[in-house]
């Protein structure tokens, strides 16, 4: 939706991403994937905005095209707390599907569980955030760096949070470089993008390629590498 919006074009990037949606779910189902709630709220979501769209006045219609990307981190955020006020972390559906039954009902799973739920639940917090300053603040519903760049990087967080830390809580790695491994190549990434695009200074996009390439150094050389522990720990 994000991708597609732009001044008059709401409807459209509503409808867009229901049709995705849809999509998703319905080569996820053909493929024997479980329905999960995050799914059903993304369709349900996402159908609204189709909905109001179409039949809402000029006004929602202005409103919703500037803080859309805001409302779909907060329901995101509302969403991702509230289930782990139930203690039905929304991830622990999706660990589920690959884990053996046997482990479901663990103290283990429901502690990793609750913590990548949480991961997830800042990255919604802090996109929306970041969005909201873009819109409110600086009045600029598609900065480069608010609307973009930190909800971004936020997510990527959270991704690499669920891969690294069921296997660190399980002490079958002795390292926490996974949390951080990713943020050099992302600022070098940031830089060059950030340059090309002609959304940074020659001076910002280059000191911030140099300091990527340089942590991304550092990250090698002094943090350890996640090794596989040999004996219980």
């Amino acid at each position: 939706m994000a991708v597609i919006a732009g001044p008059g074009r709401f409807e459209e990037s509503a409808a867009a991403a229901l049709g995705l949606a849809l999509l998703t779910l319905w080569v996820g189902t053909r493929r024997g994937v479980a329905v999960h709630s995050l799914e059903a709220l993304t369709v349900g979501y996402f159908g609204v905005l189709a909905v109001l769209g179409l039949l809402a006045p000029d006004t929602v219609i202005d409103w919703l095209q500037l803080w859309a990307g805001e409302l779909s981190n907060i329901v995101l955020a509302v969403f991702a707390v509230g289930t782990l006020i139930a203690r039905r972390p929304f991830t622990m559906a999706y660990a589920k599907d690959t884990t053996p039954p046997e482990h479901w009902d663990t103290d283990a799973f429901r502690r990793i569980n609750f913590a990548i739920t949480g991961a997830w639940a800042g990255a919604f917090v802090v996109s929306a955030v970041a969005g909201g300053i873009g819109d409110a603040v600086l009045g600029d519903n598609d900065n480069f760096w608010t609307a973009w760049i930190i909800p971004i990087g936020a997510v990527v967080f959270a991704a690499s949070f669920t891969e690294f830390y069921p296997d660190y809580a399980m002490a079958e790695t002795n390292s926490w470089a996974g949390t951080i491994d990713w943020l050099p190549p992302f600022v070098t990434i940031t830089g060059i993008v950030g340059w090309v695009s002609d959304e940074v200074s020659d001076t910002v996009g280059i000191a911030l390629i140099v300091v990527g390439v340089l942590g991304s150094i550092a990250v090698r050389r002094f943090l350890p590498e996640p090794v596989k522990a040999t004996e219980p720990r």
